[in-house]
């Protein structure tokens, strides 16, 4: 039965993770619209509420082309790995805490591995190689050059990334996801422990999702499309819906890490169902994650594109040094703490 319940929870994660990408297209469109004083999708159904479904069709139907010089297998594999690694991460983030019904109990989370943490990463990390095979197999210079540039990226911006995530691990003394939630129940929300390694995450997710001002793997005004340049129909849909999927998950994530994930101050002593507690805290968790895609789409429709050289000097004259530096003095009050409060 527990298996069954697993199962069913991570079709369920499935279905509102592809939900949330699609409609997450109609939101950007939205607010640029809004930035810029427009109105934005408003013909397919209701304020332009199918309009992703609109897309998704427009996608499907669309030629299938591959290149004549292209290398087939790998120019099929690349989107595939791509948009199979975005929907991989969110097994391991906890969306709400235990619901009970009868004597089951059901956790929201599809799993809880010790190195939570790791497993994102690691999915992170395997995601760029859909990218490179994509851009490498097209067998066109636009296309090699922006894989290259977003490997470049991806490694330079992980490097900051996982050391501001070492801190926070050094604050919460565990890598499980549902573990860091737990501790800042006890203790009080990450940001509060750890304001700079946040910024540093929030910065660092905005270079690993290729989002503006860090979209230079698909600057237009360079590289024609960047490394889906050569990519038509559902292959070219599977990187676009990707990038959404992405930044749905990193907007979960730091809401995970950084603002208690499913934890809503002052609720667990109110008295109240549990049940009702938990679906709460998952409320709150999904709005704390739409808040961030929010604020994904407004940075990018407020900062123009960074070069590539001020991309790469950020990450590794600005970030990388500043993250040391937060983990330095996160493992110097670490060691100081017990001896000035006994």
């Amino acid at each position: 039965m527990p298996i069954l319940v697993t199962a069913l929870l991570l079709v369920v994660l499935f279905v509102i993770t592809l939900t949330v990408a699609a409609y997450s297209t109609y939101g950007e469109r939205k607010v640029a619209a809004f930035l810029q004083d427009r109105i934005g999708p408003n013909r397919a159904g209701p304020f332009g509420l199918l309009q992703p479904l609109a897309d998704g069709a427009k996608m499907f139907m669309k030629e299938d082309f591959v290149p004549k010089t292209a290398n087939r297998k790998l120019f099929f594999l690349g989107p595939a790995i791509a948009m199979t690694t975005a929907l991989l991460t969110g097994v391991v983030i906890p969306w709400g805490g235990t619901l009970t019904i009868g004597d089951l109990r059901i956790p929201l989370q599809g799993t809880d591995p010790e190195i939570g943490i790791l497993y994102v990463f690691a999915m992170v990390s395997i995601g760029v190689y859909g990218i490179m095979l994509g851009g490498w197999a097209s067998n066109n210079k636009f296309a090699l050059l922006g894989a290259i540039r977003a490997a470049s990226q991806m490694v330079s911006y992980e490097l900051a990334m996982g050391l501001s995530i070492v801190a926070l691990v050094m604050v919460t003394g565990t890598l499980s996801m549902n573990g860091i939630v737990q501790y800042q129940i006890e203790h009080g929300w990450g940001v509060l422990h750890q304001p700079l390694g946040f910024l540093l995450f929030l910065v660092c997710a905005f270079a690993e999702t290729n989002r503006a001002p860090f979209d230079m793997p698909e600057c237009e005004t360079e590289l024609v499309g960047g490394y889906h340049t050569e990519f038509s129909s559902m292959k070219l849909g599977f990187y676009l819906f990707a990038e959404y999927v992405n930044m749905f998950i990193s907007s979960a994530v730091m809401a995970t890490l950084y603002f208690g994930g499913y934890h809503v101050p002052g609720l667990a002593g109110t008295g109240w169902d549990p049940n009702l507690i938990t679906l709460l805290g998952t409320a709150a968790m999904f709005a704390k994650t739409f808040f961030f895609i929010f604020f994904f789409m407004w940075i990018r429709w407020t900062l123009p594109r960074f070069r590539f050289d001020q991309l790469m000097n950020l990450g590794w004259k600005g970030l990388i040094p500043l993250a040391i530096l937060n983990l330095l003095l996160t493992g110097g009050w670490a060691f100081i703490q017990p001896r000035l409060f006994p």
